[in-house]
């Protein structure tokens, strides 16, 4: 625990164009801070962070996580949610005018980039299959799911299809969507951020009858929060959830850093919460996320910090 604890103040790593999804061995670290700001007293507050990485997830491990509240008297509990995803609230009576949560994590992955493995029921389970709002297709939609559902071999080519798809016909664009910004309505735009692509790859995956999942967390080199699908296929007896990055027309790799999965954006939003008082809140945020140590088997590629 001590060797993981001093991975939070090693310098990152320039692994530049470096390929992670081989490596033997990687160390990322992850310190995401949340600041509120009130305009006066904010009473009995309330707040959900969904920011850790799961204890496991394909050949990435985590190894420390912590959450500091810079206010005092606070209360923390944390528990798993219905999607496995590890939740921490905070309560606090009072915040005079700012608190600032810390969230702190080192993940270690052994081995080249994997596959998560899931249950079989994963692939009838009715949260990868039914559509939520902001996850319903329109006629558009559905005719598309259906003409790239035509084309495919089995459900990963039409997910691949999918990806692909959605990348040329949503381009990136910060600003012109929201949180409440549908997949029909993104679709129809042509614009969004990761968070809409997700939702477009979605619908379409859960109009063709495809089990589909979303997944928030980190691309390494974004200043912000990511998004992206696992699609979730046969594999033997049990089931393998195959990431999917729509936002760059990829398979997600050994930059992503997975946190939560859900059925969309609003079961797992980073940061949500709720206080009483007539003072107006400001959420700023920022992110410290890379890799510390690297290492490749029989290669000139290795790399350690």
């Amino acid at each position: 625990m001590d060797s993981a604890r001093e991975c939070l103040s090693q310098p990152l790593l320039d692994v530049g164009e470096t390929d992670l999804d081989r490596a033997a061995r990687v160390t990322y670290v992850l310190r995401q801070q949340f600041r509120y700001d009130y305009d006066g007293p904010a009473y009995d507050l309330e707040q959900r962070l969904v920011a850790i990485p799961p204890a496991r997830h394909g050949a990435m491990r985590r190894r420390l996580h912590s959450v500091d509240v810079s206010a005092p008297g606070a209360r923390t509990t944390s528990r798993r949610d219905r999607h496995g995803n590890l939740v921490v609230r905070v309560r606090l009576d009072i915040v005079p005018e700012s608190v600032v949560f810390t969230v702190s994590a080192v993940v270690e992955r052994g081995g080249p980039v994997t596959d998560a493995r899931v249950p079989v029921s994963a692939l009838t389970d009715p949260r990868h299959l039914r559509p939520t709002r902001l996850t319903a297709a329109d006629p558009a939609l559905r005719a598309l799911a259906a003409e790239l559902r035509a084309a495919a071999a089995d459900d990963l080519d039409f997910a691949d299809r999918c990806c692909a798809t959605v990348r040329e016909s949503v381009a990136y664009e910060f600003g012109r969507t929201s949180v409440s910004t549908t997949a029909a309505q993104a679709y129809a735009l042509g614009r969004g951020v990761c968070q809409d692509q997700a939702h477009v790859m979605l619908a379409l995956c859960r109009a063709a009858g495809v089990p589909a999942r979303y997944v928030s967390g980190h691309l390494l080199g974004e200043g912000g929060s990511h998004a992206w699908v696992e699609v979730i296929v046969p594999d033997g007896t049990a089931a393998r959830a195959v990431a999917m990055d729509p936002c760059n027309g990829c398979r997600a790799g050994g930059r992503h850093i997975p946190v939560a999965v859900g059925r969309d954006y609003r079961d797992v939003p980073p940061t949500s919460g709720t206080y009483s008082g007539a003072a107006g809140g400001r959420l700023t945020s920022s992110k410290h996320a890379g890799v510390t140590s690297a290492h490749w088997i029989d290669t000139d590629l290795a790399a350690t910090g």
